[in-house]
């Protein structure tokens, strides 16, 4: 299935249908007097979160949608039928915008959760409503009010557990190939991944859902390489995994770190101050000393000590995975103002105590 996460879309709601002229007529009854129905509601168009997408590719070709007008009124004092409703299904995570694409009208984040895009007009009025002691036989009815229409922009910003973040070619996509069943394409150059890929991951018993972002490059908070679209999705991520490429040299490892790290706090909107994981990929290609060398380099940067792992031979992959849990449990604990950055590669609280269920040995620094 192909990732979508942008749709610009035209709708309009149904016109309600029309009120009626009518009148009684039965046999022995001289004067029947009006009964013309009021016409029906013009039917909405609605969108509707679901959890069984991640995309919005189905509105890739079909980008206009109309309801249903309302039925006209009848006589016999019958009122006109609805119109049908148009519900649109959209990913949880979706966002509705005005036409300029800027001003923001909704945001599903929950299961079920509904918005009515455009509303359908209201029916018109019969005769029989305008009924009165001076005006006992009316021939006056109205029209149905035109549904609303407009043009509106939906974006999806995906809602996960965890985000990989991190420059081109530093492994995003063969950690999340080796931890989740998740297939994303892997290659040996930059922007191999060229939209987010969802995974769910498993480690003690705990399960959560990883996001694999396209790499993050200069300029990327601006728009450059569509960055800003793919730091979008990373807004709804409880914790990043920031993966440096360790098979740079370390000037370039801290510089990569900083550039990364610049361009998320360039880009904000809450995503500087995120739980971060900091880990140093591709130990498989490193000597002892390379190791050392590479991680004094990254925490003179960082302020952090990065973990060691190499996502292609599967070391260190564990404990990464252990890590993300415990920072998951420490940002569900609703206590984000009192984390702080920790010397082993994730920025944590100062301890109150630990999670239940979990281990409380983790080798932070109190």
């Amino acid at each position: 299935m192909k990732f979508l996460d942008q749709v610009r879309l035209f709708i309009k709601a149904g016109d309600g249908g029309a009120g009626c002229v009518s009148f009684r007529r039965e046999k022995f009854i001289e004067f029947g007097g009006p009964d013309g129905g009021n016409g029906g509601r013009g039917g909405h168009v609605i969108l509707k979160a679901t959890h069984n997408l991640n995309t919005l590719i189905d509105y890739r070709y079909q980008q206009h949608f109309k309801a249903k007008k309302g039925v006209g009124g009848m006589g016999q004092n019958r009122t006109g039928a609805g119109g049908d409703d148009v519900t649109l299904k959209v990913p949880v995570g979706t966002q509705v915008f005005a036409e300029d694409n800027q001003t923001l009208l909704s945001d599903l984040t929950r299961e079920g959760e509904e918005f009515v895009l455009a509303r359908g007009g209201d029916g018109g009025l019969g005769n029989a409503h305008f009924k009165s002691a001076t005006n006992r036989a009316p021939r006056k009815s109205t029209p149905g009010t035109d549904g609303e229409e407009k043009t509106i922009w939906l974006r999806l910003k995906l809602i996960a557990d965890v985000g990989i973040i991190g420059q081109p070619n530093a492994g995003k996509s063969t950690f999340l190939s080796t931890v989740t069943s998740a297939r994303p394409k892997i290659g040996n150059y930059p922007f191999t991944t060229l939209h987010p890929q969802l995974g769910v991951a498993a480690v003690d018993g705990s399960e959560f859902v990883i996001a694999d972002l396209p790499g993050l490059i200069e300029g990327a908070h601006e728009g450059v390489g569509l960055g800003d679209r793919f730091l979008g999705h990373a807004e709804r991520c409880s914790v990043l995994l920031h993966l440096v490429d360790g098979g740079m040299t370390p000037a370039e490892i801290a510089q990569g770190y900083v550039q990364v790290r610049r361009e998320i706090e360039a880009y904000g909107h809450g995503l500087e101050s995120k739980l971060e994981i900091l880990v140093l990929n591709k130990a498989d290609l490193m000597t002892s000393g390379d190791v050392e060398r590479k991680r004094r380099a990254l925490a003179e940067v960082a302020g952090v000590n990065a973990m060691m792992m190499s996502g292609v031979q599967g070391d260190g992959v564990t404990e990464v995975l252990r890590e993300i849990a415990v920072a998951l449990a420490y940002h569900r604990r609703d206590n984000p103002e009192a984390f702080r950055a920790d010397p082993d590669g994730v920025r944590l609280i100062e301890r109150q105590e630990e999670p239940e269920g979990l281990p409380t040995e983790r080798g932070w620094t109190p």
